[in-house]
């Protein structure tokens, strides 16, 4: 059958017009990466094609040897990479190349802030290896057939990265990929075969596929790369350099890692692993559904992208591979799901990251401090996931709290626990919206009084969090919004008296109160809190925080109506004033306004603001003699 040799012009996606622009100024004092993206892309395509090949053999078209070539014309002015891979049919080709299929995308790109230096960092991270060929080309020639088609399924595609790109349906014989480059004035070092080379030795020498180029006065290729498997070799012959360029091939980043492990292991079970910590997080880091970044191998052979059974969900941002002797070549996704093997080698490899950051939290806390501020919402997600590793994964945690003015978390269990008061048997924390909110909550009062720390917790993933880390090192964690707070340990016995004596005093205000409220509380009672505000609001300790009800109700999802606690503190002016409030209304009016400024403070909504306001300034007025 064949096909119509259909041309048409298409235009890029808003977001890649910009993006191409960006890059073009952003990474050209680093412009021969882009020698080292399509060697990787290559690289990429003839792994899938390795892969696919694995249940139809007959994708090889019986040619097995997989390659890649790199080739300049003088003359045409123009550099090709070329590759025996998988390939792309037309439908590949425009979701490839003319859309950026990624969400978060316009987020990312308004996060660029026209700083040469700092875009060309969270460009390289967003991973558009392709798109940096328009550095140094003004044009740009795609030529690829999809495995397992017809020669007349070939597709050409034409750009010069400036809004459009022509595509059309030609014959090609071979399958794979060819990218041509039509190079801009003032490129022509790239028309030099030393230079090329070098390229590929610096950046692309780890590959394990051949890297091909012609010889010198000879009508041959010859491969220019060591073409063996990085992490096959001993240790000790890989350079930090090799392992950093590696990085950037298997991650597909433009920046360097910020640590990594390297293991062979040999036994019942034997396999290799090179895993990598980034340096930056990725920009869709929290989406919990994109890829892993682990390839797996088996002796030496690809077989998949992102096998998110080697890596757990809260280090879903580590990169590397995995290679093991004894998988079947055939393994698929499903079979890794039940597979004893898979699960000792994920149980090993958690344990080497986990052991990795130890060593660093330990040994170069400011270089940990970076790691926590890219990944640290990420790793808090690990103590609900990861039962077995959670003392592990807590011991690693960082929080900011009353001990530091700033908002940075820095402060570790540890540190919470060595600094902890004669008597203290509890680790205090408050969560809350915002930073600043945690810190001024009314429900600190009393601590600050005090001088006990309390974590401030204002990450989304923080109930999360400690809603699975009930306690650490034998203590529990204990909101200081929830429950019955019992400072009792604390307190000296004037102060018990003091509370004893009030709760008497109290009983027939509280009463009337509650009378006003009615179901919109569980109960009012004074407060141990409150040493400076009026009044607060209390919930049972396995209700969530009210801040967390709000954004998931504004998100659509159903959440349980909470009846929480009025507390009053019996010492303050405007509590005074309503327990010498003879008129009914008026109390009622008292009690309201303590309980909905309370709900403000806790970051809840009314459902009446404008009720709140009028009761406000009717008070407001009265108490001005008006």
């Amino acid at each position: 059958m064949t096909v119509a040799a259909q041309k048409e012009t298409l235009e890029f996606q808003t977001e890649v017009r910009q993006l191409l622009n960006l890059m073009i100024h952003s990474l050209y004092s680093n412009k021969e990466i882009f020698l080292r993206e399509l060697i990787s892309n290559a690289s990429d395509a003839c792994d899938k094609l390795r892969f696919e090949a694995l249940g139809d053999d007959a994708l090889f078209e019986g040619e097995t040897e997989l390659r890649i070539r790199v080739e300049y014309d003088k003359e045409a002015r123009t550099v090709t990479v070329s590759d025996n891979g998988i390939g792309m049919n037309r439908e590949e080709v425009i979701e490839n190349i003319g859309t950026i299929a990624k969400s978060g995308t316009r987020q990312f790109l308004e996060a660029l802030s026209g700083d040469k230096a700092k875009d060309a960092n969270l460009i390289g991270q967003f991973g558009v290896g392709f798109y940096s060929a328009f550095i140094v080309a003004d044009e740009v020639t795609v030529t690829t057939r999809r495995a397992g088609l017809g020669p007349e399924h070939g597709v050409r595609w034409i750009s010069k990265g400036e809004g459009e790109f022509t595509i059309e349906n030609v014959d090609r014989p071979g399958r794979g990929t060819e990218v041509t480059l039509h190079l801009r004035e003032g490129e022509d070092e790239f028309l030099e075969p030393f230079r090329l080379r070098n390229i590929i030795h610096k950046y692309s020498d780890h590959i394990s596929l051949p890297i091909e180029m012609k010889a010198e006065d000879k009508d041959e290729y010859e491969t220019v790369n060591s073409a063996s498997a990085l992490w096959a070799r001993p240790k000790k012959e890989i350079s930090d350099e090799e392992y950093r360029e590696f990085y950037k091939h298997v991650a597909h980043d433009f920046e360097e890692p910020l640590t990594w492990t390297h293991n062979h292991v040999e036994g019942k079970q034997s396999y290799t692993s090179l895993l990598y910590i980034p340096r930056r997080a990725p920009f869709d880091l929290y989406e919990r559904e994109r890829r892993r970044g682990i390839k797996l191998y088996v002796r030496r052979v690809f077989i998949m992208d992102d096998a998110d059974q080697l890596m757990p969900q809260y280090l879903r941002f580590v990169r590397g591979v995995v290679d093991s002797d004894d998988l079947p070549l055939n393994i698929s996704r499903e079979i890794l799901q039940h597979n004893r093997m898979i699960d000792t080698i994920r149980g090993a490899s958690v344990k080497k990251v986990l052991g990795l950051l130890e060593g660093m939290a330990k040994d170069e806390p400011e270089k940990y401090q970076d790691f926590w501020q890219q990944f640290g919402m990420v790793m808090k997600e690990g103590p609900a996931e990861d039962f077995a590793n959670r003392e592990r994964i807590a011991r690693l945690l960082r929080f900011a709290s009353t001990h530091n003015d700033g908002a940075e978390q820095t402060v570790s269990l540890d540190d919470y626990i060595a600094r902890m008061q004669d008597g203290q048997d509890k680790i205090y924390y408050i969560s809350a919206e915002n930073h600043t909110a945690a810190r001024h909550s009314p429900h600190m009062e009393v601590f600050r009084k005090k001088g006990i720390e309390v974590l401030l917790l204002s990450d989304r993933v923080d109930e999360w969090l400690v809603s699975h880390l009930t306690e650490y090192d034998g203590k529990p964690l204990v909101s200081i919004a929830k429950g019955d707070l019992d400072l009792d340990r604390l307190e000296d016995e004037k102060e018990q008296e003091e509370i004893k004596q009030a709760e008497g005093e109290f009983k027939d205000i509280l009463e009337r109160m509650q009378k006003v409220l009615g179901e919109e509380v569980k109960e009012v009672r004074l407060s141990h809190r409150l040493t400076d505000s009026p009044s607060c609001l209390v919930l049972e300790e396995n209700e969530m925080a009210m801040h967390l009800q709000r954004v998931l109700k504004q998100a659509g999802h159903d959440v349980p109506v909470s009846q929480p606690i009025l507390e009053i503190n019996p010492t303050h002016a405007l509590v005074a004033q309503l327990r010498a409030e003879q008129d009914e209304a008026q109390f009622g009016d008292w009690t309201r306004v303590l309980f909905e400024q309370a709900m403000l403070a806790e970051g809840g909504q009314l459902e009446d603001p404008a009720a709140f306001v009028r009761r406000l300034n009717g008070l407001l007025l009265k108490v001005a003699g008006q």
